[in-house]
């Protein structure tokens, strides 16, 4: 039987998950509120163990038996949007309330912890609270010591907005840009946004949809002439979170004429080279399938190799074509035709909203799932790596508006082959060092070790960043972002990024690809 204490501590969980589910934040979300009333109440019962991501899908989103996590990602997406959700509700209305609700990164029990001191915004002792006016009747009510001297505080608020008037006019003055230094810690750029309209995904041979780990839909099949279904029982793919989308192909002399809209697209292929290669049921290598593809009339692909291409087989390579508009009859026309030897194939295809002269910007969070940072920027889950770990860490980021942005990182030795097309680039790479002597522990390295991670960034070969030590210039649990600029593809196609260590492991949080 619960001890009063306990009853007590439960009282007061109830009563702040209803202050949430109350809030502007979760009366307009009712899939997030029923989500976190379940998770909570199974907390309640005592069934923290029965919270897993299978039963979720089930109990809270009506997947039925046979619900597959590898290729539907429902759970983790709405769990991240959750997170995302939690964050600013207390960042905001919720930021008075000493008890919060978290759900930490890689899990799907709730915690209810008291916020730090210095998190609390307001102390407010019994004997010093008003009671009610009329005035205070539909509106949210502050400590009396706010409202004692709101007249302070009207003052310095007309204070910061003279202030960022004045510098919003001084900042489109006209004058000589500063040059930035070759080390800051901080980069400013101008936000750019993703195009906005129609998406469309097709898994080629495909006869049943999915849901990839950015929560994106992929439609069956469609749209087809010609060509045979392969499937194939390779399990993992490099350089994808979605071994799915590349298990199937259409094979042989085929073409898919997609309906669009008027306007300007983002085309992208998806390949994977699953039957030739030394370790595959064909054998062979490079030039064991060669095939060429046209759009509209036009050549997009000539002699092209897959294996060659990605750097061996079992692994997705992803060709990027920018201003791709319909025909005049309203179709993208595609056609794959089989070249000198080997049958032309294709596993995906993806059309995207896109923009003239440079290609949709490309953010990319070290994560399982995707992420909405503070900027209202999207972040799609881990991509195009190969090699290194993921892990997460609880401790918050000091020095940024969006900490949630650096709780993860990909760690090792690894490299990610970014598919872009032809131009320039702007690489802005996040970084930060957590407590590294616990860091050293978790991961078998002696204490009697240096005490300093230290890696290089390599470039389509070229070193980009050299001897980068984190702590020394950063310091500890602080982000540190480096942009390289004029970065432009290699012959494939490609931004191979490398992160090589020098002493431990290369590490990496986020990395963002904007056109120049």
């Amino acid at each position: 039987m619960p001890s009063t204490v306990e009853c007590v501590q439960i009282d007061a969980e109830r009563a702040e998950l209803q202050a949430v589910l109350q809030s502007q934040f979760f009366l307009r979300s009712p899939a997030l509120s029923h989500l976190l009333s379940h998770l909570c109440e199974k907390l309640f019962a005592g069934e923290s163990d029965q919270i897993k991501e299978y039963s979720i899908a089930l109990d809270v989103f009506g997947r039925r038996d046979s619900f597959d996590q590898d290729t539907d990602s429902i759970v983790r997406v709405q769990a991240n949007r959750l997170r995302k959700r939690l964050a600013e509700y207390y960042a905001t209305e919720g930021a008075f309330h000493r008890l919060r609700i978290t759900i930490p990164v890689g899990q799907y029990i709730p915690v209810f912890e008291e916020a730090p001191p210095a998190q609390v915004i307001a102390e407010v002792a019994p004997s010093e609270v008003s009671p009610p006016t009329p005035a205070d009747v539909g509106h949210p009510k502050l400590p009396s010591p706010l409202r004692r001297y709101w007249p302070l505080w009207a003052l310095v608020a007309v204070i910061v907005v003279g202030v960022g008037a004045f510098l919003a006019r001084q900042k489109f003055s006209p004058r000589p840009a500063a040059p930035s230094p070759p080390h800051a810690q901080a980069v400013l750029e101008p936000a750019v946004g993703l195009p906005i309209g129609d998406e469309v995904r097709i898994l080629a041979a495909s006869n049943r949809g999915y849901v990839d780990r950015s929560g994106k839909q992929w439609s069956p099949d469609a749209s087809f002439t010609g060509g045979t279904v392969v499937r194939s029982s390779v399990q993992h793919i490099w350089r994808t979170q979605d071994p799915a989308i590349y298990r199937s192909s259409r094979e042989g002399d085929f073409a898919y004429d997609i309906p669009l809209k008027r306007g300007t697209y983002e085309l992208r292929l998806h390949f994977a080279e699953t039957f030739y290669g030394p370790e595959d049921m064909g054998g062979g290598g490079e030039g064991s399938r060669i095939m060429s593809v046209v759009a509209n009339g036009k050549p997009l692909l000539t002699d092209f190799d897959v294996i060659a291409d990605a750097g061996g087989g079992r692994t997705a390579d992803v060709k990027v074509f920018t201003e791709i508009t319909p025909s005049a009859d309203g179709f993208l026309h595609l056609s794959f035709a089989s070249a000198k030897s080997g049958r032309a194939m294709i596993s995906a295809i993806e059309i995207l909203p896109g923009a003239r002269g440079h290609m949709r910007p490309v953010r990319i969070v070290a994560r399982d799932v995707p992420y909405y940072s503070n900027d209202s920027q999207w972040w799609s889950a881990d991509n195009y790596f190969k090699g290194g770990q993921l892990s997460a860490s609880e401790e918050p980021a000091a020095g940024t508006d969006d900490p949630e942005l650096y709780e993860t990182e990909r760690w090792g030795h690894f490299s990610y082959a970014i598919p872009v097309s032809p131009g320039r680039y702007n690489v802005t790479l996040h970084f930060i060092e957590r407590t590294f002597h616990l860091n050293h522990q978790a991961r078998g390295i002696s204490q009697g070790s240096s005490a300093s991670r230290i890696f290089n960034v390599f470039c389509n070969g070229k070193a980009i960043i050299r001897n980068l030590n984190i702590l020394e210039e950063a310091g500890e649990n602080r982000p540190l972002l480096r942009q390289i600029t004029g970065l432009e593809p290699n012959a494939q196609g490609k931004l191979l990024l490398e992160f090589v260590p020098v002493s431990h492991y290369a590490t990496v949080s986020a990395i963002e690809i904007l056109p120049q």
